[in-house]
């Protein structure tokens, strides 16, 4: 019987494995990478970051950017989230390799936020 319900997306809920490979795109509508997985508070519940793969050739090389949750809104027009952010701007982004993946600790949730300009 659970087997019949839809459980992976409603008109204000989406579950999780179908947020992972979702496209990001700038305000410009240019694909900027996808999602490759997001970061929930333990305690809270709230999502903090959304981890977004941007760069490389066929995912090779690529690096991992974490973005404030917050920062992303939904487009049903782009069918992906949109992010005020170009290229340029995350050439100098927090960021870690594929095997490097950082702490997430309050330092460095500090640095991100910081970096994109939003409240921590």
């Amino acid at each position: 019987m659970a087997d019949s319900l839809n459980t992976n997306e409603t008109s204000q809920l989406i579950a999780s494995n179908k947020v992972e490979g979702t496209a990001v795109f700038d305000t410009d509508g240019e694909r900027l990478g996808s999602i490759t997985n997001f970061m929930v508070d333990k305690r809270s519940g709230k999502a903090e970051y959304a981890v977004m793969q941007f760069g490389g050739f066929l995912g090779i090389g690529a690096d991992y950017y974490p973005i404030p949750w917050q920062m992303l809104t939904y487009s049903t027009d782009h069918g992906g989230y949109v992010v005020d952010l170009d290229k340029d701007m995350l050439g100098d982004a927090p960021r870690f390799a594929d095997n490097d993946e950082p702490a997430y600790d309050n330092t460095y949730n500090q640095q991100v936020y910081s970096y994109y300009g939003v409240a921590y």
